[in-house]
């Protein structure tokens, strides 16, 4: 921790002058309704993550035997374009090593920089294992995508750019996967202004700083799995663990429908594409996870790489947690004129019926009986137990 100085997220914002964007901040008073909240849109970065500020700072600070020797780094996708960039930048030879699992649109996106993919059965962490093998027998500098410190400077420099920004923040919530970003802004804006709240963001599917901060040590999961897949890492860095220990004041979790609800939100109501990563900061504010009453609050966009492939799905399981979409099961009478009854019912109360499907009652029921399964658009919860209440007022019986 000690090679980690204000100095030098200064001076690592300085050589990212010309690489990397100073993004933008905006308000976003109807992400939470009674909060001030606001975005840091790295999602908007150059390689459409923050990851670029790390990994360039670093390459700029090699001495010049090793950047003949070239450079390995592995990643879930984001800090491999960033170290890919990087290179392409400064004329150095560079291995990426990924995880097989990650989104082709990341990979390619790596491979179009001009780095060598190296493609890792596994997660993560065996990405990791494959990169320090390369090194070892190749002689390449390794790049680590979070656990150093000229890494975590520049990731540092977004809390330079936050002060300048928002003078009075009051607090940051920042995602967490191996704890460089999260570090780097710690470190920095407590340094600037020790009042400053910093929390974390983990998914549930992968809590390894969170466990390992409630512990008091260093836990490596068993495994990941969640949709945020830039911040499924395993085990949190030393030197990561050692600075959010000391600096960042909370760490919470959010599920990946509360991640599905936020990429949604973040879509409709801010027009910004963000990864399941990117939107954790979002979600712990959308459902209270921590207490920002009175707190002028930034939301960090970590990165916007999503993978359009599981967008869709990403999307629906987002409108099924906000209240925009629900399914119900009804037991009617199999008559003429039921649907109609069903349809009437719920366009009087301005749902709109997306889907139907009809099948008769199984053993033991009713030989009149059917089943109707409807999945309706709505507008949020309350909607939804309105209609449900005028079904049940009309006679018609909700099973589910």
């Amino acid at each position: 921790m000690n090679e980690l100085t204000l100095d030098n997220v200064y001076k690592a914002s300085y050589a990212l002058r010309g690489v990397a964007r100073q993004t933008d901040v905006l308000y976003a008073p109807k992400i939470r309704p009674g909060y001030e909240l606001y975005l840091k849109t790295e999602n908007l970065q150059v390689t459409g993550s923050f990851k670029v500020r790390g990994a360039y700072y670093k390459m700029s600070q090699l001495t010049e035997e090793e950047k003949a020797r070239g450079v390995v780094a592995c990643s879930a996708g984001n800090h491999a374009q960033g170290v890919a960039l990087a290179a392409q930048k400064n004329g150095i030879k560079a291995v990426i090593c990924l995880p097989d699992g990650a989104p082709i649109s990341k990979v390619e996106a790596t491979r179009s920089y001009g780095a060598e993919i190296c493609l890792v059965e596994g997660v993560y962490d065996d990405a990791y294992a494959e990169a320090l093998r390369l090194r070892d027998e190749e002689g390449y500098t390794f790049i680590h995508p979070f656990d150093d410190p000229d890494v975590i400077a520049g990731q540092g420099t977004i809390a330079i750019e936050l002060t300048e920004q928002l003078p009075d923040i009051d607090a940051v919530i920042v995602p967490i996967g191996g704890g460089g970003l999260i570090s780097g802004i710690a470190y920095t804006l407590k340094n600037l202004n020790p009042r400053i709240k910093v929390y974390g963001v983990q998914a549930a599917g992968a809590p390894s700083m969170v466990n390992s901060i409630h512990d008091a040590h260093i836990e490596k999961l068993d495994s990941v799995f969640t949709i945020a897949d830039g911040i499924a890492v395993k085990q949190p860095g030393s030197l990561t663990y050692e600075l959010c220990s000391k600096y960042v004041d909370d760490i919470v979790t959010v599920t990946d429908d509360e991640i599905s609800a936020a990429i949604l939100a973040l879509m409709e109501q801010h027009k910004l594409v963000t990864e399941g990563a990117g939107a954790v900061a979002v979600a712990a504010a959308m459902f209270d996870k921590l207490d920002l009453a009175g707190k002028k609050t930034v939301c960090l966009l970590s990165g916007g790489n999503i993978d359009v492939t599981i967008l869709s799905r990403v999307i629906t399981r987002g409108l099924l947690m906000s209240g925009r979409s629900c399914q119900l099961m009804l037991e009617l009478v199999d008559k003429p004129g039921q649907l109609q009854k069903v349809a009437s019912v719920i366009a009087a109360n301005g749902g709109n019926v997306t889907s139907v499907h009809h099948e008769h009652v199984g053993e033991g029921s009713d030989v009149n009986g059917c089943y109707l399964r409807v999945v309706l658009e709505t507008k949020n919860f309350g909607h939804i137990e309105q209609i449900k209440n005028a079904l049940c007022d009309a006679g018609i019986k909700i099973v589910e």
